[in-house]
């Protein structure tokens, strides 16, 4: 089946490959990366001096690739003399001591490297440890919501939102089809037990599976809300599960590494810091999230309207996080290159107050930097006075840059 492209991606990528840089592809499992690293595969294997060596650590021909050595030997043994040699690993973190062989193969100059992996602290604090300088990272995430439209065949609508907002965007689902709920389930939940087994419980060690699962459940009830170790450890006990705040902060690290959940810290406005203490955290995954708190999704709209709004701040290159002013909460800060970005998210403006509310907490930031308000509704006015611009959800989703 024919490749569907993923341009931003493929072509930043391919502007830096071949450059001597190690390009890791990092994200949660399911997102596409081996994909991306075929279509830049592809393009690479179509140069007339290119020799392409390919590993793939899920597959069962490559269970012999245990270590570092390992890999070595068999990278050696595919190198082509006389031609151009590119490395290409899927899952590399899947090798014991991957670093130690690309570290070797870089300051051999023997081959160009690209790796994916779906766990953030065995990718980057290896490879930054061992690869000081000499590697870049390219974060991959789930389809948004204009790739949702492309891999879907869908045209731009409120029932494509709908279903965008309901489902997520895992490739993979555009091949299957949203039409069967029951096949739609059955994937998402193969997907979120791989991560759990293969991405948290085996690599944190963790013994207290139903602890962890019940934590994923209260972290996907209370996106977008801010709390601390210790206010889940109470609200946990309350459920008669006891543990303490040093096992939460672990499994939250543990499920921020395999790209899960993303945490965002407190940004203070007025004073140019981040708060040590208080954060946010959201699903990298819009399905993923629906599919573990189950049921019908319309009784919480704006949280995953706001999980969806904080993914496409992602998507378009802005480090995010929440805003503090004083008493007042923004929904995030959004911060690239120098400029500032201001969003506040809401379901409906349908009364004075929650108009007075969106609006008036971004009206006390006292700079110039563009501010939103994004909402569900269609019909309200586009820019108030105070030069506050007002954008549909579905138009913000689209939107190449604020």
């Amino acid at each position: 089946m024919k490749l569907i492209e993923r341009l931003d991606y493929t072509e930043r990528i391919e502007r830096i490959f071949g450059k001597g840089v190690i390009v890791a592809l990092t994200g949660q499992r399911r997102v596409g990366k081996s994909c991306i690293m075929a279509q830049v595969m592809q393009h690479i294997g179509s140069l007339p001096q290119a020799n392409v060596v390919y590993l793939n650590k899920e597959r069962n021909e490559f269970d012999n690739i245990r270590d570092y050595n390992d890999l070595l030997g068999f990278v050696n043994g595919h190198l082509s003399t006389g031609k151009d040699n590119y490395l290409f690993i899927d899952e590399v973190q899947d090798i014991d001591g991957f670093e130690r062989a690309l570290r070797s193969l870089q300051a051999d100059d023997a081959c160009q490297i690209m790796v994916t992996g779906s766990n953030a602290k065995m990718l980057s604090s290896e490879l930054s440890t061992y690869l000081s300088g000499r590697h870049i990272d390219y974060h991959i995430q789930s389809l948004g919501y204009e790739e949702f439209l492309l891999f879907h065949k869908m045209t731009d609508s409120d029932d494509a939102l709908t279903a965008y907002l309901q489902y997520g965007g895992l490739p993979q689902l555009g091949r299957l089809g949203l039409d069967n709920v029951e096949l739609v389930d059955d994937y998402l939940e193969s997907v979120y037990s791989t991560i759990l087994l293969k991405d948290i419980v085996e690599r944190g060690q963790i013994r207290n599976v139903t602890l962890l699962k019940t934590l994923v459940r209260f972290m996907a009830d209370n996106i977008g809300k801010l709390f601390s170790a210790t206010s889940i450890v109470k609200f946990l006990k309350g459920q008669r599960v006891d543990t303490s705040a040093k096992v939460i902060l672990n499994y939250l690290d543990l499920l921020c590494d395999a790209y899960i959940i993303n945490k965002v810290s407190r940004y203070d406005i007025h004073g140019k810091r981040i708060f040590e203490l208080g954060d946010k955290y959201y699903f990298e995954d819009l399905g993923l999230r629906n599919h573990i708190v189950g049921g019908n999704r319309a009784a919480d709209i704006e949280k995953v309207m706001e999980n969806a709004v904080y993914l496409h701040l992602l998507r378009l290159g802005y480090k995010v996080f929440v805003g503090q002013l004083y008493k007042t909460e923004i929904d995030f800060v959004a911060e690239k290159n120098g400029s500032t970005v201001y969003v506040q998210v809401a379901y409906l403006l349908a009364s004075e107050e929650t108009i007075n509310r969106e609006f008036g907490n971004l009206k006390q930031i006292a700079d110039n930097h563009p501010k939103y308000v994004v909402s569900l509704d269609r019909m309200f006015g586009a820019v108030n006075a105070d030069g506050i611009r007002h954008v549909y959800l579905r138009d913000f989703l689209k939107m190449k840059a604020l």
